[in-house]
């Protein structure tokens, strides 16, 4: 995982100093060479940069969108479970209460028998 972090850090690092070397080397405008040495793209500086820049915030958005989707899916599941376990629960106690005598007739407590002493 440090190592994917390392490589996109030197990639966005790469795209800033290319940016930098383009603006520097033409300050009025700026000559974009196409991939694979189809030609080149003219653009003004201003224009450059925007596309850099929004091209640096789609990859820094491409950085940071895993970590939150992971969290949104642990969330999901913590809610799936914790749902799940709360019927079991609620399963449970009403399976026990359901156990219970529900009219039962208390027996009344019992009454000392006295004891009659006859007396003649």
């Amino acid at each position: 995982m440090r190592l994917v972090s390392f490589v996109q850090v030197l990639l966005l690092l790469g795209i800033a100093a290319y940016l930098l070397l383009v603006t520097l080397e033409n300050p009025a405008t700026v000559r974009l060479p196409l991939p694979l040495g189809g030609g080149e793209l003219t653009l003004s500086v201003g224009l450059a940069v925007t596309v850099f820049l929004l091209l640096g915030a789609a990859y820094a958005s491409l950085l940071l969108l895993p970590p939150v989707l992971r969290e949104q899916a642990r969330r999901r599941r913590e809610g799936r479970e914790r749902a799940r376990v709360e019927e079991r629960l609620t399963a449970t106690l009403q399976a026990r209460l359901g156990a219970l005598p529900s009219s039962a007739p208390t027996r009344p407590d019992p009454v000392p028998a006295t004891t009659v002493m006859e007396t003649s």
